[in-house]
């Protein structure tokens, strides 16, 4: 059924997320996802962004108002142009 992906790309971002904290309050934490997909899809080029639940939940740890100043996540690219963001230590 589903065959295993071959990693194209690997790699370690530390993502800024300050420009979240221009927005109003109530309207980060989602920006800072929209950021982090924007972020990923220009350094390695994907079609498609795929942010696990780890990541996601560390940025709405402190609610929608105080997100993570900065992120460090593992990217991983396969063939099919398909980038997955792992939180690093995940």
């Amino acid at each position: 059924m589903s065959e295993k992906k071959s990693v194209v790309l690997e790699r370690e971002y530390v993502i800024p997320l300050r420009k979240v904290y221009f927005l109003q309050r109530t309207k980060r934490a989602p920006r800072a996802i929209r950021l982090i997909r924007k972020f990923v899809k220009r350094h390695v080029k994907a079609e498609r962004v795929i942010i696990t639940n780890k990541v996601n939940e560390y940025i709405w740890s402190r609610s929608i108002e105080k997100p993570p100043r900065r992120i460090k996540v593992k990217v991983v690219k396969t063939e099919d142009n398909v980038a997955k963001v792992y939180l690093v230590g995940e």
